[in-house]
């Protein structure tokens, strides 16, 4: 591989000007992810986040991209900076690699940040790159938490290219069941408007009491509808029985990739099994939209049948899908001192802290919600 020097390669922070070539090559690029694009950045802006976004030029065009999230820790008050599920390049390509962290670093040290996260949309197979990562200065940042990871480091990604009826062939029996007796119980599915966020979110609601877990803010989900949608990277579904909406799902997009996000369904009616016919019709629209890979997200990396999220995973694995462990998270480490404080202090954060400011926000928007129900 040529070095950059020889190759001419020209860095660049890019203004608002240039987030449709930016996206555009995230778009074409097989390692390309939406939650690199220009309106994940402005998504995360508003929580808290300071987007830049970097790319290298050969001859004019995009070689490399990198959209990285910077963001004040608490307690320290000094940033972070994160590139979720990025950066996006040929990862084999390894000087080009190297001219990027180059560029960052760069921009580190003038932000005065503590290290980078990467957790890049690459399989734990890829030994090549996690040495890579290693001989950079590279630590890994595993935590073996929940989904393990800021982002689900399993998941099940399905293969959508085939034809309709194959891609049914190819599930197991009960998940083709399901979904048939759905139809056949006239369970309908729907793309959702802007005017159906409410129920959306008083079903996921009920689902997250049921499951016991977290829910963001309404607010937020306003905020990726109105973001997302109106872009082209995102699509709500609607499931509804007998006039009463049982389940809603919102989806991302970009390029030849789709990926389930949120889901939720009602306590009411689960014995129609909207949940499978909903994702047999976000496959069907993902692949109306020319894409070959649906990504399910996240799954247990713990497969025992004890584990109270094997359900989830029984249920996407019923698509046929394959199961897919990512290369997880790293860390660069710019400042080591510091970085050692927050590693003693992130548990506190992530187990006590953050979790109690979750719990809070659907609690100060509630208000605005029942408004919007009436």
């Amino acid at each position: 591989m040529a070095d950059v020097k020889e190759r001419k390669i020209v860095a660049k922070w890019l203004k608002d000007s240039e987030r449709g070539r930016f996206n555009a090559f995230l778009a074409r690029h097989p390692k390309g992810h939406v939650l690199q694009t220009w309106e994940w950045g402005e998504i995360k802006s508003r929580t808290g986040w300071t987007p830049w976004r970097l790319v290298l030029e050969e001859e004019g065009e995009i070689v490399a991209a990198a959209s990285i999230l910077e963001r004040r820790l608490p307690f320290i008050n000094i940033p972070i900076f994160y590139a979720s599920r990025g950066p996006v390049l040929d990862f084999k390509d390894t000087s080009l690699f190297g001219r990027l962290l180059a560029e960052i670093r760069t921009l580190a040290r003038r932000r005065g940040a503590i290290f980078l996260k990467l957790d890049p949309d690459v399989p734990s197979a890829d030994r090549e790159l996690e040495q890579y990562l290693q001989t950079s200065g590279f630590k890994s940042a595993e935590t073996g938490k929940g989904f393990e990871g800021v982002q689900p480091k399993y998941v099940f990604r399905l293969d959508i290219a085939p034809a309709e009826e194959t891609l049914l062939n190819q599930m197991h029996q009960k998940t083709r069941y399901n979904i048939r007796l759905a139809q056949k119980k006239g369970v309908t599915i729907r793309f959702g408007a802007r005017e159906d966020l409410p129920e959306f979110y008083r079903v996921l609601k009920e689902t997250t009491e049921r499951d016991q877990f977290l829910v963001r803010a309404y607010s937020y989900f306003e905020d990726l509808y109105d973001t997302l949608v109106p872009a082209g990277l995102g699509k709500l579904f609607i499931g509804e029985y007998e006039g009463q909406v049982v389940a809603g799902t919102l989806a991302f997009v970009l390029g030849d990739k789709a990926w389930y996000i949120y889901g939720a369904s009602s306590n009411s009616h689960r014995n129609v099994m909207p949940n499978y016919l909903i994702q047999w019709e976000m496959i069907r629209w993902a692949k109306s939209l020319g894409c070959t890979l649906y990504d399910f997200r996240g799954v247990p990396g713990d497969l025992n049948e004890d584990n109270p999220l094997y359900g989830l995973y029984r249920f996407k694995k019923g698509f046929n899908g394959e199961y897919t462990e990512f290369i997880g998270e790293w860390d660069l480490v710019y400042r080591p001192l510091v970085y050692q404080l927050w590693t003693r202090l992130e548990p506190f954060y992530s187990d006590v802290l953050k979790p109690f400011i979750r719990w809070l926000r659907p609690w100060i928007s509630s208000t605005k919600l029942q408004k919007q129900v009436r």
